[in-house]
């Protein structure tokens, strides 16, 4: 019967990840073409970079302390230690968040006095950066609940309503940048708002126990190597549009984001139904030392994102050309053969996240950083030579090329395919530390 409720439960947490990706792709998708309709490449290529930098505010500043506190949700034993432990993962992630913020600023002003551009862009991606910050914590942190109908209802209504207000702004206002960015932060006020009131709950402060955990400390322990880890993220993830936004111009930027968007979502989003369902009853059940069902679900995902790789290549190879049709205007359909290069690569990059995560489970972040330098490495190396030998071609071409080998050593790293076992986890753990080490001094 247990088994059966466990199962029930698991195949519930997967609808609702289903749903909200589903619903959350189909209105970026719409959204996106409306609006490829209505601005230039140019106009679009401005608002990729400048959503470039809100992702890395998120990513560098705050997600680290949001996957922390995901990862620690698991080991609570009650609502006073889930309290406590979501206190110190805000506290971290507001004040984090202000640093990004001061740090945009001082370099917006710096850059639009030596360039004379407008200030107000980069004030405006400064806010849209708070309500993004705000919008993660509250979605991962329900994920990390394994509150999945909460979290994937809030994704959907600000999936819905960022196209839907900055298609609004634009259609009244003009082709302009900042109305599609006002569009975005005032969509996401609305929902965060809303469902900040409805997912809100507080612990009752009477007959309240001693918390001895020292919560801060861990979240510190496991967020520090993530840093560096979501920068390098953020650099194989966007890195190339500011490369090709230097080499070429913000048209070029438009094309490639506008492509890659499209792509990047039908795969992502997949993936990220897979790791919604998968990585919460992997991580309860790891922390619980059943290592054989944790064995056997991490092998099961493996084998969900090898088949939803192969079948979406195979799929956008026969369908691109309609695919491009249906969700980009007419100006942008240049860009259609960056799509399979493009999906082969994102295919990759989901094949190389869930082969990483027994480093995740057990804590092991600084062998997962290792691997995500040697990705970077790569992604320097080859965006650069690839936009400047092949221009837009070679930039989708360099995709599969960083992420390959990102996945490549991630494998070798977490070794994905051994079953360890709480027998003989602390062996493999000093093993694992000294090759960490070697590799650091190497």
């Amino acid at each position: 019967m247990f088994g059966l409720l466990k199962e029930k439960r698991l195949f519930g947490d997967a609808f609702w990840a289903l749903f909200g990706q589903l619903m959350s792709a189909c209105a970026l998708l719409a959204g996106t073409r409306f609006l490829t309709e209505l601005v230039t490449p140019d106009v679009y290529g401005q608002v990729a970079l400048l959503n470039g930098f809100v992702a890395l505010g998120v990513t560098l500043f705050s997600y680290p302390f949001i996957c922390a506190g995901m990862r620690l949700l698991p080991e609570c034993l009650d609502k006073w230690e889930r309290a406590d432990l979501y206190r110190v993962v805000t506290r971290l992630t507001t004040r984090s968040t202000a640093v990004a913020i001061s740090l945009l600023v001082l370099a917006g002003a710096t850059y639009s006095y030596f360039s004379h551009s407008d200030f107000w862009l980069l004030m405006l991606a400064g806010i849209l950066l708070i309500v993004t910050v705000w919008r993660e914590l509250g979605i991962q942190l329900l994920i990390g609940e394994r509150r999945q109908r909460g979290a994937s209802l809030w994704q959907t209504t600000d999936s819905i309503l960022r196209p839907l207000l900055a298609v609004s702004l634009v259609w009244w206002g003009d082709q302009k940048t900042e109305w599609v960015l006002l569009g975005y932060i005032l969509a996401s006020m609305v929902s965060n708002m809303a469902w900040s009131f409805v997912q809100g709950m507080k612990a009752n402060k009477k007959n309240r126990p001693v918390i001895v955990r020292n919560f801060k400390t861990d979240v510190w322990a496991y967020a520090l190597p993530l840093i560096p880890m979501e920068l390098i993220f953020w650099v194989n993830g966007l890195g190339d549009r500011y490369v090709i936004g230097y080499l070429m111009t913000a048209a070029e930027v438009g094309l490639y984001a506008a492509t890659y968007t499209i792509v990047n979502e039908a795969f992502n989003r997949s993936a990220m139904v897979l790791l919604r369902t998968f990585q919460p009853i992997y991580f309860q059940l790891y922390s619980q030392n059943k290592s054989k069902e944790g064995f056997r679900i991490l092998w099961i995902w493996i084998a969900c994102v090898f088949a939803l790789g192969i079948t979406g290549v195979s799929l956008l190879l026969i369908t691109k050309d309609w695919v491009a049709s249906w969700v980009l205007a007419k100006s942008y359909h240049s860009a259609v053969e960056l799509m399979p290069a493009i999906a082969v690569g994102c295919a990759l990059h989901a094949l190389g996240t869930v082969v990483s995560q027994p480093l995740l489970a057990n804590k092991r972040t600084r062998l997962l950083l290792l691997g995500r330098v040697c990705g970077a490495v790569t992604a320097a190396i080859s965006i650069p030579l690839m936009v400047k030998n092949f221009g837009l071609p070679g930039a989708a071409m360099a995709n599969p090329i960083y992420f390959g080998v990102e996945a490549l050593i991630l494998a070798m790293l977490a070794k994905p395919w051994r079953n360890i076992s709480s027998g003989n986890e602390g062996a493999i753990d000093q093993a694992e530390e000294g090759a960490s080490s070697c590799g650091a001094t190497a």
